[in-house]
């Protein structure tokens, strides 16, 4: 959420922000906001003069009874103070919420440095690996998920509809693994604590996150619970120092969690619905940060290069993208896209997306430190990033180190994780080819 304050005093400034962001309307709500404001704060002031006016008044009217005197017409004259102050008051509470839900539903303001304009915009800052090409004509992984006998598509459809997948035999013990091996990375090399998360939450935490009231439509809701299923453990993590006062010295804070997510996809239909490309189930491994403002830059870069390390070990190559301010999300300030390489599709594919939200969600979710004993608390910086999503890298896997006779010879980092070197087909495996 932005400051109040911001706004009051360099309104010109957010407006321009958020113009950036193609905000077609971004002008009237900042002046929306800025009109409820001055609203609000006049009817405060008159109505603290009332109520300061009837408190002198009420001891007037106690010494004229006790001398005996007629206070009548001060009595008269309170009754119309009272229910004038009831007006004002219920004036203010009005406004509150007007500018609460206009404030909720205004995204975030980019940073100087992000490119301005639509996604074709988008600025490639550094690239890594070689893309491969195959000698042979390259399978997409749905086709290669079916012969390997690991993706079954047509079950997942038949229990759930389409977008939910079930991995079969070596595809799960293959993401299991890959899910293991990233989380013991992000743990024992980069810092992190392990969390495992609720994955229903409350309305109030997909608020302070950013996806309420904004992603309604993009999620999934169990209405007799009013509880709503996460799209990304970014929301549950980010919302556990939710309402809570830090100090300098919890700071930074590190978390990384696996967690199934579930999106809707409700804007989606029709756009990369093969495989695994664009499913409403899907597995992934976050990390999540709480960091002093003075260093949250840096932290995302340093969070960015720790998910890069993970196609890097695995030798797949990928980029670096910035988006450009009209292809932000909602809540981020900044954000850094890693793109794989997919040659079955012959795509880059987005595996993770890091981001910087400055005191975006910690105001929203009410995150404060207090810098020293004694100062004044301020908002942390919240900044999070996929590390990565299971999905579209099994999609890069599979696509990249297939074989011409349909196996797959998976990285060497991945071997003790997974039990075997390759993936084959099942005919292969019952006549005793090597794995």
């Amino acid at each position: 959420m932005l400051d109040l304050k911001l706004l009051r005093s360099d309104p010109q400034r957010v407006r321009q922000a958020l113009a950036r962001r193609g905000e077609a309307g971004s002008a009237g709500m900042v002046d929306e906001i800025l009109a409820l404001d001055e609203e609000r704060r006049a009817a405060i002031t008159e109505s603290d003069a009332l109520k300061a006016r009837r408190n002198e008044v009420s001891r007037t009217v106690g010494e004229r009874k006790r001398a005996g005197e007629d206070a009548e017409a001060l009595i008269l004259e309170m009754r119309e103070v009272g229910t004038r102050i009831s007006e004002l008051d219920t004036g203010v509470t009005a406004a509150e919420a007007r500018i609460q839900e206009v404030l909720l539903a205004t995204p975030n303001l980019p940073l100087d440095e992000v490119p301005e304009g639509d996604e074709s915009h988008n600025e490639l800052l550094r690239d890594w690996g070689i893309p491969v090409v195959h000698h042979f004509q390259a399978r997409p992984h749905w086709e290669l998920g079916e012969s390997l006998g690991i993706l079954d598509l047509p079950r997942g459809a038949k229990v759930s509809g389409s977008g939910f997948p079930v991995l079969r035999g070596a595809g799960a013990r293959l993401q299991r693994g890959l899910i293991n091996w990233m989380l013991d990375m992000h743990v024992q090399e980069h810092g992190y604590e392990e969390l495992r998360v609720p994955y229903l939450v409350t309305r109030e935490t997909l608020t302070g996150t950013g996806q309420l009231p904004k992603f309604a439509d993009e999620s999934y809701l169990s209405e007799r619970d009013d509880l709503w299923l996460i799209p990304t453990a970014e929301v549950p993590v980010t919302n556990l120092h939710r309402d809570e006062l830090l100090t300098a010295d919890d700071l930074p804070i590190r978390y990384t969690a696996y967690s199934p997510c579930f999106r809707r996809e409700a804007g989606a239909a029709g756009k990369d619905t093969r495989g695994l490309l664009r499913v409403h189930q899907f597995d992934k491994v976050e990390l999540v940060r709480f960091e002093h403002p003075d260093r949250s830059r840096q932290a995302l870069d340093e969070l960015t290069e720790e998910a890069e390390r993970i196609l890097q070990e695995l030798g797949l190559a990928y980029r670096v993208v910035r988006l450009a301010s009209g292809d932000l999300g909602f809540s981020s300030a900044m954000t850094y896209d890693i793109e794989v390489w997919a040659p079955g599709v012959e795509r880059w594919l987005e595996v993770s997306s890091c981001s910087i939200f400055t005191d975006y969600q910690a105001r929203r979710a009410g995150i404060r430190f207090r810098p020293a004993p004694g100062e004044k608390p301020e908002f942390v910086h919240t900044l999070n990033g996929s590390a990565l999503a299971l999905p579209r890298l099994m999609v890069a896997l599979l696509e990249t180190y297939q074989e011409e006779d349909g196996s797959v010879a998976l990285p060497e980092v991945i071997h003790r994780w997974f039990g075997e070197k390759r993936l084959v087909p099942p005919d292969a495996r019952t006549s005793g080819a090597p794995v």
